[in-house]
C-alpha cells in the first residue's frame, strides 16, 4: 500500500495507504487505516491517529513559524478520523506548550494554516483558507467559514459558528453565531445546537441567557458573574458565563 516513489522514514501499519511522492520523515507514529495522498509531507515528532486522511500536498508537523523557536523537541497530534485536505499546513508546538493538537473527526479544508501550540477540539470544521496564529484554542463542534484569520491566543467556545471572511481578534463565546465587521455576536446558534441534539429545554435556557447577556443593559462581565453566582443556572449557561468571565483578550458582543 506504499507507492514505490514515496519516501518513508517511519514505521507504518500494514493497512496504511501512502501515495506517490509523499514524504514521511522520522518519528512519525501512525494509527490504523491512515491514508496519505500524493505529494503530502509529514514530519515528526508527530502522532497521526486511526483513519486520518491527509490530502495532496498537505504539510504536517514542520517547525513552528516563531522566532522564539530554538529547535526544541515538540510535536503535533492529530486525532482519529480527522480529514486534512490539500495544501493545509500544520506546525508543531513551541517550548511553551510543546505540542499542537487537533481532535478527532475534524474537517480541515484546503489551504488552512494551523500554527504552533494551537489546540482544536473534536468535530471541528475549518473551511478553506482559515488562518490561525499561535496558541489559538477552539472547542468541540465549532464551525468556521472560509478565509477567516484568527489572532493569536484567541479562544473560540464550543458549538460556536463564525461566518466566512470575518477577522477574529477577540474570544468568541460558546453556542453563538458570530459575524459582521467588526466581528460580533449575531444570534444563538440554534440550528447548529438542534443538529447536535440539544433539547428544547436546553435551547430555551440558553436563549434566555443569550438575550440577557448580549441584548440587555449592563456590562457583559458583571452579568456573567451574576449568572455564575445563581445556583439555579443550568450547566450550559454556566459554561457560557464562565467563558466570558475567564477571558483575557475580551469577548465579542
Amino acid at each position: 500500500m506504499i507507492h514505490p516513489t514515496a519516501v518513508v522514514d517511519s514505521v507504518v501499519p500494514d493497512d496504511a495507504e501512502i501515495g506517490p511522492y509523499a514524504v514521511i520523515g522520522p518519528e512519525v507514529q501512525f494509527g490504523k487505516g491512515v491514508r496519505i495522498a500524493p505529494h503530502a509531507y509529514v514530519s515528526g515528532p508527530a502522532f497521526i491517529g486511526d483513519s486520518v486522511a491527509i490530502g495532496p500536498s498537505a504539510v504536517i508537523g514542520t517547525d513552528p513559524q516563531d522566532l522564539k523557536y530554538d529547535g526544541e523537541r515538540t510535536e503535533v497530534i492529530i486525532g482519529s478520523g480527522t480529514v486534512i485536505r490539500e495544501f493545509a499546513n500544520i506546525n508543531r508546538g513551541t517550548a511553551e506548550s510543546g505540542r499542537t493538537v487537533i481532535g478527532s473527526n475534524c474537517l480541515i479544508m484546503a489551504y488552512v494554516h494551523i500554527a504552533h501550540d494551537c489546540v482544536i477540539g473534536d468535530r471541528v470544521i475549518l473551511a478553506n483558507t482559515v488562518n490561525m496564529a499561535g496558541h489559538v484554542e477552539i472547542g468541540n463542534d465549532v464551525t468556521i467559514g472560509g478565509v477567516v484569520p484568527i489572532h493569536q491566543f484567541v479562544r473560540i467556545g464550543e458549538h460556536a459558528m463564525i461566518g466566512g471572511g470575518y477577522r477574529v481578534s477577540k474570544d468568541v463565546p460558546p453556542f453563538v453565531l458570530a459575524g459582521g465587521a467588526p466581528l460580533g455576536v449575531m444570534a444563538l446558534n440554534r440550528i447548529g445546537l438542534r443538529r447536535k441534539g440539544f433539547s428544547p429545554e436546553r435551547l430555551l435556557s440558553l436563549d434566555r441567557a443569550f438575550r440577557y447577556l448580549f441584548r440587555e443593559d449592563g456590562t457583559l462581565t458583571s452579568k456573567a458573574t451574576g449568572l455564575l453566582e445563581d445556583r439555579s443556572t443550568s450547566d450550559d449557561v454556566r459554561q457560557l458565563a464562565d467563558f466570558i468571565v475567564s477571558s483575557s483578550r475580551g469577548v465579542i458582543s
